[in-house]
Formats: C-alpha cells, structure tokens, sequence
C-alpha cells in the first residue's frame, strides 16, 4: 500500500512538472504572439492595409526595372570586355644594333600583344643600304610561323 501511494506521488509530481512546462511554453508563445501584434501594427500605424499594399506592389515594379537595367549593364559591360581582349595593350619596345660597326640603335622590334597575348611583332634592321621590315604573327607570346630573334624575345617580356 505504501508503495502505491508513493508511486502516485512520483507520477503526481511528474504530471505536475509536464503541466508547469506547457504553462510557461504557453506563456512564451504568447509574448512572441504580442511582440510581433505590436510589430505587425507600428508597420501599418496611421495606414490602412490598401495603402501598405500600395507601397510593396510600387516597389515590386521598382524592383523589375532595377533588374533590367541591370542586365542592360551587365550586357555593356561583357561587350566592352569583348572589345577590350581584342585590343592590343601590351606594348615591348626593344631598340638595337645588329652590326658592330655601325653607332646608334636604329633597329627595333616592337610587340603587340593582347590580354591572351596574341599579335604582332614588328622588327626593323636598318642598314647603311636601308631598312628593312618585318612582321610576325604571336599567338600566347610564341611564334606561329618564324622564331623569333633574341631581340623580339626581349620585345615580348617588356610587353608581358
């Protein structure tokens, strides 16, 4: 008998506790049911829904052009990467003298190169007869069809 009644003591106060729990889970979501009430009217104080309604449809729209204007810019600005690889902004300048006797560097090799590194070498001999041009096509800074000479290799690591 005794430990019956000590068992309904136990389930008692276990029933006890579970009751307190939910009370104050209760009270809990209460509060957050009156802090976002409170949230919800100072959003829409002095305003009637319609007008609030309003305000985000406007927005919405605002949001759409902002939208396409940006891909317009995002357009433009891969056009203007477009014309800017295929310009040539790497620039080597290698002024010479091929023959020993001769004073001044009057020769040269000049690179033109791309962001990939593709162009045109322009070299020059220049001699007591005349002066001579050569062009040679680069493709990711080596030759396609010649080798380049010492001085164009140089012309290419300036522009690099």
């Amino acid at each position: 008998m005794f430990f019956t009644s000590f068992v309904l003591s136990v389930v008692d106060i276990v029933v006890i506790t579970i009751a307190l729990i939910a009370c104050m889970c209760a009270i809990i979501a209460l509060i957050k049911v009156f802090a976002f009430q409170k949230m919800l009217t100072a959003l829409c104080a002095g305003k009637k829904g319609a007008a609030l309604e309003k305000i985000i449809i406007h927005n919405n729209e605002r949001i759409r052009e902002f939208d396409a204007e940006i891909h317009e810019l995002f357009d433009i600005s891969n056009t203007i990467n477009k014309q800017a690889n295929k310009g040539l902004h790497k620039i080597g300048l290698i002024r010479f003298n091929p023959f020993r006797d001769y004073s001044g560097n009057q020769s040269f090799a000049l690179a033109l190169l791309n962001s990939k590194n593709n162009g045109i070498i322009i070299s020059s001999i220049h001699t007591r007869e005349g002066t001579r041009i050569y062009t040679k096509e680069v493709q990711g800074n080596a030759p396609v069809n010649n080798e380049f000479t010492a001085e164009e290799k140089e012309a290419i690591a300036i522009a690099k």
